[in-house]
């Protein structure tokens, strides 16, 4: 090459991969990704160690082998699939490291269909040289990078010990979602990319013992990191609940309570000067207690004057918002009204409407104001039971 090469993709086969990042090193390029399989995870230990000792010997950093590499949105791209075969979210704020390159493209899809920006994307595979524990530094570091999440298969003997020591000292919100909770799961990891699932009952406790937010499955890490990429705050999980449909609001009352948060009542006079704010035919039919139904006949400065009176109250310390469109009297402004309230006043809003394309409008009017948008009433109720875990982060 003309020039020093700071990065190179190696694609041959295992056997020539030893002599290929020789030649790397000799020439001054700066690290590899290597995509190439056929490793530790197909039982050639031999070659894997061969390769990790010439990188170590260079202090030369190598991520895989048996990956995808890196993607960073508009900057690099190593996975090389066409582009009609994946789905790429937008540039943001979340750092997403996946040992498996299969749930790291199904992850990046989510993201795509939920509007969750990813600053940079890695598939780690064998992860022979570059660990989670030296990506979790990096992106520690990165000022492009404000939430660090993870799909973790297994570790190294104490490599699991050393990952939640340093991430329990993270500034920055850590999200891990760990496979291999069954026999056979581990079993299968091990045939993958060669690494020890582990007990994973005592990792979760681990987990949970050290503030680290731990997502069940790709849809919590989803959504965990779209609010953390919303708010870094932490609240005590004390919710008004505001609603134009008295189902929903009961339906999200019993999650908060299944899932630790409180929906305080608010007083006989609180209601009352609640129903004054609202519009005269609501006054009559709507509860306002908390939840708050404001019924199907609720207009947008009904949404607005609650949510106002609300985050002005100290016992409240987030606001969900049932927002059902079939309100004939809301109109696509609604949510960006209500953004600008969350603005001004700083109390975390969540909302939740049913994501189709007739409301993507109103869904936008909230994103694009940083407000997330659950798919359910009981996503939205984790969406802040999470943040409760954020003075633990």
């Amino acid at each position: 090459m003309p020039e020093k090469v700071d990065l190179a993709v190696i694609v041959v086969r295992a056997e020539l991969v030893p002599q290929t990042l020789i030649e790397c090193r000799e020439n001054g390029v700066r690290g590899a990704v290597v995509v190439s399989g056929g490793f530790a995870e197909s039982g050639r230990h031999d070659l894997q160690a061969r390769i990790t000792a010439i990188a170590r010997e260079a202090r030369f950093p190598i991520i895989g082998p048996n990956c995808l590499g890196i993607y960073s949105p508009g900057s690099l791209d190593t996975f090389f699939i066409q582009s009609e075969r994946i789905v790429q979210p937008p540039p943001g704020k979340v750092a997403l490291v996946s040992q498996s390159g299969g749930v790291l493209l199904d992850l990046m899809a989510r993201f795509a269909t939920e509007g969750v920006g990813v600053s940079t994307a890695v598939s780690i595979g064998n992860k022979a040289v570059v660990r989670e524990i030296e990506l979790l530094k990096h992106f520690i570091h990165d000022p492009e990078t404000e939430v660090i999440s993870f799909y973790i298969e297994g570790f190294g003997e104490n490599e699991g010990r050393e990952f939640a020591l340093a991430a329990s000292r993270s500034p920055k919100p850590v999200i891990v979602l760990k496979s291999g909770k069954t026999e056979g799961a581990a079993r299968a990891i091990s045939s993958h990319t060669a690494s020890l699932a582990g007990d994973y009952a005592v990792f979760s406790a681990v987990l949970a013992q050290y503030g680290i937010v731990e997502a069940k499955n790709g849809v919590e890490l989803t959504f965990f990191c779209e609010v953390f990429s919303s708010y870094r705050m932490s609240i005590e999980g004390r919710v008004g609940i505001i609603a134009d449909s008295g189902g929903h609001s009961v339906l999200a009352t019993d999650a908060c309570a299944a899932y630790g948060l409180s929906v305080p009542v608010l007083s006989k006079e609180e209601q009352d000067e609640l129903r004054n704010l609202c519009s005269p035919s609501i006054r009559a039919i709507g509860s306002f207690a908390n939840p708050i139904d404001l019924t199907g006949s609720a207009v947008d400065d009904d949404f607005i004057a609650v949510a106002r009176y609300l985050c002005e109250k100290k016992e409240i310390d987030s606001i969900m918002l049932l927002l059902l469109p079939y309100a004939p009297a809301l109109t696509q402004n609604v949510s960006a009204h209500l953004s600008l309230i969350q603005r001004q006043q700083g109390k975390p809003f969540i909302a939740y409407m049913p994501h189709v394309d007739r409301y993507a409008m109103l869904i936008e009017g909230f994103r694009k104001n940083q407000i997330p948008v659950a798919q359910s009433v009981q996503d939205a109720v984790q969406m802040i039971e999470v943040l409760t875990r954020q003075g633990r982060c």
